[in-house]
């Protein structure tokens, strides 16, 4: 069974990575992820008593303090924030006491009460990490520079860098705390409740509660709880959080609507179509709520190096204690002093935290555009896309054939007849082509007499009735001698019809393409179409290099040959992620496109475009792009200033000041500068 709680206490980014190494290592518990970005702990566990109480036991190994809340419990950020802040005003107030009064004993108890207030915490965290885990944090660090400090008579300086830390990890937690509630506003589409009609009342009940076929009324200026399809009334929806799209949509009776929606202008009565837990919304909130825990290569380098880093920094310390005697005219304690400088310097706080922050940020900016990203590593990778490979039919054309023409090729058969062929057999295919037939035709027919459905990947679909076997699909399918993109209906041995399509380009596709051509991008046209058609289309949208009657199979494996994994630059495939789901698998990038009612879409892609905007392919490569320019900024100005503050610190230019500004001011500003990614 799954489990998810909130992570209260925990403000170190190596802490939660340590947390989670060390749950991943206990047999009673598998796929730990422990989300320092957004405070929660997954995990997966076959105990089915004392489930929290045994994971805090765990989790306290390591982190001392550290305590889990359910969904309905909320972490007191503020009330965290005032105690820090009570602390902070009374240590301060002891030490400025205790160097005022300049009584020996007095000063002295006042001087050391101040210290043990301000590094309480910090020393508590620092020896149950040592204790537990035998290993080191920067914690440690700081305690040691402090302890340090006041040993060799720096006390100011030793009270001003816990000091200064202290106010620095309080701002720290607010800005991450912001940012957290910015994203959170971003995907702020969870309904709270749904109109239940019963009869003649209206109850307001949990949408989990709601089963499908009932029905629920949704009034002007509410959430749309649950998927559905109205059944009474006309109204304007508000979609923006679910696609990206500002323009409101008109609905009426029969038209679908997807919860998460806005209802604009008057009140809707609609029929439920599916549960909580597999409705639109729900849907799209787990996948960018377990998008992080998927990492990209930049972040599993920074935990990689976090696990040897303190150890490295306290020797390089020690190195520094007995190097500058021998190698400058220093006395010891100058020598002591600069090496406690160099382990304030070294906290890795503004790296182990933007980094995550940033690709959170990325997936939160993403998922306001209606493009939902599966993970930071495929964040990481839509930067590097140097090919992309479309499919035709809803992705590059709008799949919507409009233009549908029916022919009758053997005039026995009437053209009700026929028609009734056609909807019996699609009426079973969740093909876009079926779709638009039916909705051509807009007939109901009774499909109780049809048997022996199939559909044949690529092909058509087969099905019998009344003793008939039905063929509909392409010429090759039926074994026509045509060479053409037109639907045929065979009944037993003879074609009696065909549909002729017409699909439509959509109407931004040429400035995509030409896009992404302007940015070194190439693209390419995999279809299961004619020639004579796929080189048409191509030519419209300005695609040079077409392929086409092609299976899924056959797209599988030319998609095979184009990966090229050697040089870094990938490979993105994007489908309608109903046929072409090994392809999409199979890409470096799998794409799918207005397919967030297919199942087979959403476990087959990396990225799922809510609508069917093929724009929305640059707003995810902007996107990553901007993700990685933040991230990359924030390494350098973080690494740069850590290095000009250490070497003024090793040649005696700067002090303890500087060395906590080089840590707790650099991790601020690289926060800050995280936030403009959630920024238009």
């Amino acid at each position: 069974m799954k489990y998810k709680f909130n992570v209260k206490n925990l403000d170190c980014p190596n802490c939660a990575r340590k947390i989670e190494t060390h749950l991943s290592k206990d047999k009673n518990l598998s796929n730990v992820s422990l989300n320092f970005t957004k405070l929660t702990l997954t995990f997966e566990t076959e105990l089915e008593n004392n489930v929290k109480e045994y994971v805090s036991k765990k989790v306290n190994e390591i982190e001392l303090g550290v305590k889990l809340l359910s969904d309905e419990e909320n972490i007191d950020t503020k009330k965290q924030t005032i105690i820090g802040v009570t602390k902070i005003i009374i240590g301060l107030f002891l030490f400025i006491l205790g160097t005022i009064l300049k009584i020996n004993i007095i000063s002295d108890i006042l001087i050391i009460a101040s210290y043990v207030i301000l590094l309480f915490d910090v020393l508590k965290k620092a020896i149950n990490l040592l204790i537990n885990s035998k290993t080191l944090n920067e914690n440690m660090l700081i305690t040691i520079s402090c302890v340090g400090a006041y040993l060799t008579n720096n006390k100011t300086e030793g009270i001003m860098v816990i000091l200064l830390y202290s106010i620095g990890k309080i701002l720290e937690n607010i800005a991450v705390n912001n940012s957290r509630k910015s994203i959170a506003d971003l995907m702020d589409i969870k309904p709270l409740y749904a109109n239940l009609k019963i009869e003649n009342e209206i109850k307001k009940i949990a949408p989990s509660k709601v089963k499908i076929n009932d029905v629920i009324i949704i009034k002007k200026g509410e959430k749309v709880p649950l998927d559905g399809i109205v059944i009474k009334g006309e109204s304007q929806i508000d979609t923006s959080a679910l696609t990206g799209e500002s323009r409101l949509r008109n609905v009426s009776k029969d038209d679908e609507i997807l919860s998460g929606s806005i209802n604009i202008t008057d009140i809707l009565e609609i029929k439920v179509t599916s549960n909580y837990e597999n409705s639109t919304v729900s849907r799209i909130l787990e996948l960018v709520e377990n998008a992080t825990d998927r990492k990209a290569k930049t972040e599993n380098f920074v935990a990689a190096a976090a696990k040897i880093y303190t150890p490295i920094v306290l020797i390089l310390a020690i190195m520094v204690v007995f190097a500058l005697p021998t190698l400058f005219d220093l006395g010891i304690k100058e020598s002591i002093y600069r090496a406690l400088s160099f382990l304030v310097i070294s906290c890795p706080c503004a790296i182990a935290i933007s980094v995550p922050l940033s690709y959170f940020s990325g997936i939160g900016a993403a998922s306001k555009k209606g493009i939902l990203v599966k993970g930071s590593d495929y964040l990481d990778s839509l930067k590097d896309i140097r090919k992309i490979i479309f499919d035709k039919t809803g992705t590059i054309t709008t799949g919507e054939f409009d233009n549908l023409e029916l022919e009758i090729i053997n005039e026995d058969y009437k053209e009700k007849e026929i028609i009734e062929y056609f909807i019996k057999g699609e009426t079973f295919s969740n093909h876009p082509l079926a779709k638009s037939i039916l909705k051509k035709f807009n007939k109901k027919v009774n499909t109780k007499d049809v048997t022996n459905f199939k559909e044949h990947t690529g092909k058509g679909i087969s099905y019998k009735l009344d003793n008939k076997k039905i063929l509909i699909g392409s010429n090759t399918f039926v074994e026509s001698d045509t060479n053409d993109s037109s639907i045929y209906l065979k009944v037993d041995k003879e074609i009696i019809a065909k549909l002729n399509l017409t699909d439509t380009i959509k109407e931004n596709a040429s400035e995509v393409i030409e896009y992404l051509n302007s940015q070194n991008i190439k693209t390419m046209m995999f279809t299961g179409d004619s020639k004579e058609t796929a080189l048409n289309i191509a030519n419209k949208v300005n695609i040079k290099e077409v392929r086409y009657e092609l299976l899924p199979e056959n797209k599988y494996k030319l998609l095979e040959k184009e990966l090229d994994r050697s040089n870094g630059q990938k490979i993105a495939f994007i489908g309608d992620g109903i046929n072409d789901a090994p392809s999409l698998a199979l890409g470096d990038v799998g794409i799918s496109m207005g397919s967030i009612g297919s199942a087979s879409a959403i476990e087959a892609s990396d990225v799922v475009i809510v609508n069917d905007d093929i724009s929305k392919v640059i707003d995810a490569i902007k996107i990553a792009k901007k993700t990685d320019k933040i991230i990359k900024q924030n390494l350098v100005f973080s690494i740069g200033i850590k290095v000009i503050v250490l070497i003024l610190s090793a040649i005696g230019i700067s002090s303890m000041w500087q060395a906590v500004f080089a840590d707790t001011g650099v991790t601020l500003l690289a926060i800050i500068n995280t936030t403009r990614i959630l920024k238009k």
